[in-house]
């Protein structure tokens, strides 16, 4: 009887076409943090505000019976401040173990930990395609492991998780459509089911996040670039913007028969210019005073008052006032908004400081070779890397100019983690080569 040697058996083991046993350890790991650690346990100040926000409002609104409204304080009426996808699925998880409620918490914070584990599968997919087993293994098990990037899945009650696998799944899907990594004489799969999918996941990602619409068109004309032949391509790309739109209609409709306007999605750009562009504004943070977070403010008076739309449009009005008689301190905080993207967002004083600058330096660390890796890739004209360097141009685009937050990031770490991956792994051949030369 033979075995296999030790080293051979745990190389296979570790390298492996094993994906569920990658996806297993990232889920059990992240419930693990959050049951041992009682990340479930929410501080219940401002009424379980920080208990998913805005949205962990407009769920207990959607479980209590006042539909789709409710995003503040006390019954303010319908709202469109945020995309429906993440509220409806907390208002699911209120129906079932109760509103603000620690197993409510434990469920939500679980299901982000399957939407966060199901992202480590398609990095090592993504990372296989484009550059070599290596690298996709090393970069699924960095996911699956290191804290940074389980942040968002343990302890936020947002939908920083879902988007990121979302995205990743469209852009895995986008390799695939372009045949990167796929055999030379395999069939085109840029057929009119693959166009439909990829419509259908970025109508997803939009009602998750609309924010990364920015990047669609890139990604769409990207794929279609390689169709063969290039008008049966362009009549897929549009049927699926076709029923791309279609997929959008049902919330644009409601939106305008609630508040007789054109809202696509969302309704609260002008207030979030307002909050995070008016007087006093640093780059960072958002200013408390200029929104209707507190009961008898007259914020609060104001919205209720005039309406979510109007008030959105008024705040809009002042922030486009304010910025036109101070140019010179939005173009500051907007360059600003671009380092703190990248570099770390500051926290709030009271941090001890070295904890600060090791915080900042673990999130800095990544973004730089993140960006290395990437220009690497460029160099080396690695497949792909052209659609992914317009995600890293297109994506951060509305943060830089409204606000800046670490999580805001989080779409793009799993790029960020497999070209880190790529950076370091492509410094090996010229150690084996110094060395062979001594």
């Amino acid at each position: 009887m033979t075995t296999a040697p030790a080293p051979i058996a745990r190389r296979r083991f570790f390298s492996s076409h094993n994906l569920w046993f990658v996806f297993w350890t990232a889920f059990l790991l992240r419930v693990l943090v959050i049951t041992i650690g009682r990340t479930y346990h929410v501080r219940p100040g401002w009424d379980h505000f920080q208990f998913g926000w805005e949205m962990g409002r407009v769920a207990r609104a959607l479980a209590t019976g006042y539909g789709y409204a409710n995003p503040f304080v006390g019954h303010t009426g319908p709202t469109a401040w945020v995309p429906p996808l993440y509220p409806l699925l907390i208002a699911a998880v209120f129906k079932l173990t109760g509103v603000y409620t620690a197993a409510s918490a434990w469920l939500i914070l679980t299901l982000n930990s399957v939407f966060s584990a199901a992202t480590a599968p398609l990095i090592y997919k993504i990372a296989l395609r484009c550059y070599n087993r290596r690298v996709a293994v090393w970069s699924a098990w960095i996911w699956v492991l290191y804290p940074a990037f389980m942040q968002y899945a343990v302890h936020w009650i947002w939908d920083m998780a879902l988007t990121a696998m979302l995205l990743s799944i469209t852009l895995l899907l986008a390799l695939i459509m372009r045949g990167i990594g796929s055999p030379p004489d395999a069939p085109s799969q840029q057929t009119t089911f693959n166009w439909l999918l990829f419509a259908f996941l970025w109508a997803l990602i939009a009602y998750s996040n609309p924010s990364l619409l920015l990047f669609l068109p890139a990604c769409g004309i990207w794929i279609l670039i390689g169709a063969r032949p290039l008008s049966r391509g362009f009549l897929n790309a549009t049927l699926a913007a076709l029923f791309f739109l279609t997929l959008l209609a049902p919330w644009t409709i409601r939106n305008y028969r609630v508040f007789h306007h054109l809202i696509p999605m969302r309704d609260n750009l002008g207030a979030e210019m307002q909050a995070a562009n008016g007087p006093g504004s640093n780059g960072f943070e958002i200013i408390p005073a200029t929104l209707p977070l507190f009961a008898r403010d007259p914020q609060t008076m104001l919205y209720k008052s005039l309406g979510e739309y109007r008030y959105s449009q008024l705040m809009g009005q002042k922030a486009r006032a304010y910025i036109a008689a101070h140019p010179a301190h939005y173009a500051a905080i907007t360059l600003k908004r671009f380092y703190f993207y990248w570099v770390s967002v500051p926290h709030p004083t009271g941090r001890h400081p070295l904890n600060e600058y090791i915080r900042e330096l673990n999130y800095c660390f990544f973004s730089i070779t993140g960006i290395l890796g990437l220009a690497l890739s460029l160099k080396r004209h690695i497949p792909a890397t052209q659609m992914f360097l317009w995600a890293f141009i297109l994506l951060p685009i509305t943060y830089y100019l409204i606000i800046a937050n670490a999580r805001y990031r989080h779409p793009l770490e799993p790029l960020i983690c497999i070209f880190t991956v790529y950076l370091f792994q492509s410094t090996e051949p010229r150690k084996r080569k110094a060395r062979q030369a001594r």
